[in-house]
């Protein structure tokens, strides 16, 4: 870069972080012990930081006593000009904070150090190009809480993050008037849409005091609708050779996954197909598996066989691979989120949960209510809106696989302004890429299902031209 270009790039962010010193001077002194009070300052084994974090509690429900948790990064540089985004986790019922920062896209990743568990930071860290803020919800999830039992469903679910956002604006107001982006993964293809619907829903009443500047979501290999990503996710595993020709098109024949209402031989079929992750590592097909000896070998957090005679199958197919993620990683996150030392510095776990600290709540999986087979109503109201729409999708999930997704934006029914694309990291393909009026699909070539944590540099990538709203290079350079 020309020391001009360098030159004016320094002034730009000086100027910036004037006005944000300025917008922090003219906040209100409670609001801003209350921020000083969140700060995060002596975390165990942090790698060090140019800047500030914060994690504590947003109460969504005052008579519930719903608290749900959250740690959010400012950018690493000129937070005043980058954008405000928000991770969700998936599931039903996994962490954003131990899953989406620890192990994909925070500034700080889990590792195993000689001592036990400790951090090492993200040179690829999303808050390179955004203020990021990391959300564990529902209430049951990671450090969130609630005093009385509630019940757990996509709706609850969406209004209490709405509620949540317009408290935690209340906390920082400084960052009110950001540009707002949705991001998550696997149920966030559930979870982002819908908070993004009653976003847009609010906004359209005009109110001031709760508008949000929602610009876009971008979710990765999500779970949008469940008869195209069921028959997608088989068609994979036959494509790929896990499975028989016999297994494949025996399930196709048998099963009608238009509705939840399968017969005992469906499902005794599916459960053949599911032997499948007890034997190789779905969430990256050409990845080892975790060894024997390691508490998360067996995914055992997560091991629950579907019964063919139960209702509402495909939630019950949801439960028993909701997550797929890396088991190595998990045992790292497990262990450093339960260090009393860990909780302390992050103000979590002040209520004294009875409960350890775990990645995914089975309460909260076992406990799901019926949700939509379909999300693709909300995302046709979303691109109607003008809502800015990205889907990426690692290539070698065998969860929600690209040809999952493939077959659910064919359902969409969207006009394409551009066909299938290579699009280039440096001088090699990252993955391909096709243009819907309205909505952009990316593939990631060689990723998992937590494309962060398999194709870091990529994801990095692929996130600041989303949030530019600009094409991927088609070239190499």
């Amino acid at each position: 870069m020309a020391l001009s270009a360098v030159v004016l790039c320094l002034c730009l962010c000086l100027s910036a972080s004037a006005a944000f010193s300025s917008s922090w001077e003219q906040i209100d002194p409670k609001v801003a012990a209350r921020q000083e009070a969140d700060r995060v300052t002596a975390l165990p084994d942090q790698p060090p930081a140019s800047f500030r974090h914060y994690s504590g509690y947003i109460s969504v429900d005052d008579r519930l006593g719903k608290e749900l948790f959250y740690w959010f990064f400012e950018a690493t540089s000129c937070p005043a000009e980058k954008p405000l985004l928000l991770w969700l986790g998936g599931g039903p019922g996994c962490t954003s904070v131990g899953f989406g920062e620890a192990q994909e896209l925070g500034p700080f990743l889990v590792t195993d150090g000689p001592h036990g568990p400790t951090l090492r930071f993200n040179d690829y860290t999303w808050n390179e190009a955004a203020n990021l803020l990391f959300l564990d919800s529902p209430v049951g999830v990671g450090f969130s809480y609630s005093n009385a039992t509630v019940e757990h469903d996509d709706n609850n679910t969406a209004r209490d993050a709405h509620i949540f956002l317009l408290n935690w604006f209340e906390r920082f107001p400084q960052y009110r008037s950001s540009e707002f982006y949705l991001a998550g993964e696997s149920y966030s293809g559930h979870y982002a849409p819908q908070l993004a619907e009653a976003i847009f829903d609010e906004n359209q009443k005009s109110a001031n005091d709760t508008h949000i500047n929602l610009k876009g979501l971008i979710v990765g290999n999500p779970y949008m609708n469940f008869e195209t990503d069921i028959i997608g996710m088989i068609d994979y595993a036959w494509g790929h050779a896990p499975i028989s020709d016999d297994l494949h098109f025996s399930i196709l024949e048998r099963c009608d996954f238009r509705n939840d209402n399968e017969t005992e031989d469906c499902g005794n079929l599916l459960n053949e197909y599911l032997k499948l992750f007890g034997m190789i590592n779905m969430n990256g097909l050409y990845s080892p598996t975790c060894p024997l000896d390691r508490p998360f070998a067996a995914n055992h957090l997560l091991n629950t066989r579907a019964k063919a005679d139960m209702p509402n199958y495909h939630l019950e197919l949801l439960r028993t691979i909701p997550a797929g993620y890396d088991p190595c990683l998990m045992n790292h996150a497990m262990a450093y989120f339960n260090l009393p030392g860990v909780q302390r510095a992050l103000h979590a776990n002040v209520a004294r949960i009875p409960r350890p600290w775990s990645l995914c709540s089975l309460e909260v999986i076992y406990s799901w209510k019926e949700p939509p087979l379909s999300v693709l109503p909300v995302l046709k109201k979303l691109i109607g809106g003008g809502i800015r729409l990205w889907v990426f999708s690692g290539d070698t999930d065998g969860i929600i696989p690209v040809t999952s997704t493939r077959y659910t934006l064919r359902k969409l029914g969207l006009n394409m302004t551009e066909n299938w694309t290579p699009w280039y990291k440096g001088r090699e393909v990252g993955g391909w890429t096709i243009m819907y009026e309205g909505l952009t699909f990316v593939t990631v070539m060689g990723a998992g299902h937590q494309v962060p944590t398999f194709a870091p540099m990529r994801s990095l990538q692929i996130i600041r031209h989303f949030l530019a709203n600009s094409k991927l290079p088609s070239t190499p350079f």
